[in-house]
């Protein structure tokens, strides 16, 4: 006979309500009857079709479309300069599919005649997607059919960074619909296959969340594979495996990351060396690229008659920026009174280094989004930040049209403006690193630990506690692992002689079992 037991029904996590806990939001909801009712319970109960998730993927296609919308005159007149920068809808997909041979079957990175100035699955997913494209040449239909094509893919990876962050942390879900709506992602969101690279670390820190690094480490490795700069969240890792000692998870998603970069770019070397070399040898010697601050400072220098700075004297400074950055901020993290959580720091490196690097592209404003939807939820700070951005991108068209093609004069502005549109898109990305790093150095500060939670993006570093920490006020009450060593050994000596015969001491393990997410 079976046996039967009642029905229990599963147990929801209670949702953080936007209109409750951002100010700003709060603001707005006054047009729809204010802010969500304090005794109403979102999340214990079922929301029937609209689901979070579906609300969310539902406004991320719009975004797209909205995107997509806004390349209207390239797509129907073609992309020609300067009138593709005048319109705004400069795409890179175009462009690489004409002049990289891609058009004439050319694969990236196999030819052995190609030469491919990104890094290798980038290159996989340009040839892969001119496969697709019917016929030969670069004729107008076909390149349009690779844009869209191309473009209806990173809608789809768009979608898998939205889900990836709302599923992070469950007790936040909506904070994922900054990155679903972020006025950045639609302006730039189709210039290059950056989303592609984007979707690896946030599916990447997904699994590092759940406890689960190799996967977590697989995916950073890929993301590495298609842009650098997911590799900079295992300084993040790093540094959380330092404060509190569990060195362990350091390692075993550091070694799985590299095993999936080299499963995927030494065949390549092997078949290809010179072409699998080249993005590294293009990178070092390229000059500054738009926007960069080193390329603002060139144009500056030209103009007020001064020495400018070559490839490898920016590759020098740029270095020197980075590295100084990168000890402020474990500085930050191992003297801070609370372990930062893990979005904070990846957040505050990966911002670090686009600040310092001798290029920076409209779209690599991507990279930050879900990073800061989830180190900083505030949509007041998010919103001035993406309008910073915004003016930026429209200056680098209007600036492009100008040096690149001579366009008409009342199309373009002249270089100052530019460069003042630079500087207030680097001084608001810098405002947000302050805002983080208060966060890190005031926790009553910060938008998810105010509400009680600790890390839950960390993984096994949610409820850790320290393990070397220095206080620079009380050096004597720093946590040192030597001097942590000789506490633990006195009181096990202390439990030992205390202890009854026949009782073994038992380290408790409630902590562990209700750390958060």
């Amino acid at each position: 006979m079976q046996e039967t037991k009642p029905h229990s029904q599963e147990k929801r996590a209670r949702f953080v309500v936007p209109s409750r806990s951002d100010s700003l939001l709060r603001s707005f909801t006054e047009l729809i009857g204010g802010p969500l009712g304090q005794r109403s319970s979102p999340g214990a109960v079922s929301p029937g079709f609209f689901t979070v998730e579906r609300v969310l993927i539902i406004l991320t296609i719009v975004a797209a479309l909205l995107s997509i919308l806004i390349k209207g005159y390239c797509r129907v007149n073609g992309w020609h300069t300067p009138q593709q920068f005048y319109a705004t809808c400069y795409s890179d997909f175009p462009e690489l599919f004409s002049s990289r041979g891609l058009a004439d079957g050319v694969f990236p990175l196999f030819d052995q005649k190609a030469l491919f100035e990104y890094p290798v699955i980038t290159g996989l997913i340009a040839g892969i997607t001119a496969w697709l494209v019917p016929g030969r040449g670069a004729s107008p239909d076909r390149i349009l059919g690779y844009f869209d094509v191309n473009a209806t893919l990173i809608a789809a990876m768009w979608i898998v960074v939205v889900l990836a962050t709302a599923r992070i942390n469950r007790r936040r879900p909506w904070d994922a619909a900054m990155v679903a709506l972020a006025p950045g992602i639609v302006l730039a969101g189709v210039i290059n296959w950056d989303m592609w690279a984007v979707a690896m670390l946030a599916v990447g820190m997904y699994f590092f969340a759940k406890e689960r690094p190799v996967l977590a480490g697989l995916f950073i490795g890929l993301g590495t594979a298609t842009k650098l700069y997911p590799l900079l969240i295992l300084g993040a890792v790093l540094l959380l495996a330092l404060r509190t000692g569990r060195l362990r998870v350091l390692f075993v998603t550091t070694l799985a990351a590299t095993v999936a970069w080299l499963a995927v770019n030494v065949p390549v070397a092997a078949v290809n060396p010179a072409g699998w070399r080249y993005f590294f040898d293009y990178t070092r010697d390229r000059p500054a690229g738009y926007s960069s601050p080193w390329f603002a400072y060139n144009l500056v220098a030209e103009r007020l008659q001064l020495v400018q700075l070559g490839p490898e004297a920016i590759n020098a400074l740029a270095m020197d920026m980075f590295l100084i950055a990168c000890v402020l901020i474990a500085g930050l993290a191992l003297t801070a009174p609370r372990r930062p959580r893990l979005a904070q720091l990846t957040f505050l490196i990966v911002a670090a280094f686009i600040l310092s690097n001798k290029v920076y592209s409209p779209q690599y404003v991507l990279w930050l989004v879900p990073l800061l939807a989830l180190a900083r939820p505030n949509w007041r700070d998010f919103l001035l930040w993406q309008a910073a951005e915004a003016l930026h991108w429209t200056a680098t068209w209007m600036y492009l049209g100008q040096t690149s093609s001579g366009g008409a004069a009342q199309n373009n502005i002249d270089m100052p403006y530019y460069v003042m549109a630079v500087m207030l898109h680097m001084a608001a990305t810098a405002y947000l690193m302050l805002r983080v790093a208060w966060d890190i150095w005031e926790p009553h500060l910060d938008p998810l630990r105010v509400q009680g939670v600790d890390d839950p993006h960390g993984g096994v570093f949610n409820g850790a506690q320290d393990w070397f920490r220095i206080d620079l006020k009380s050096p004597a009450a720093s946590v040192l692992p030597w001097r942590r060593a000789t506490v633990l050994s006195g009181a096990s000596r202390a439990t030992d002689h205390a202890a009854p015969p026949g009782h073994d001491s038992v380290p408790s393990t409630h902590g562990e079992a209700e750390r958060d997410g």
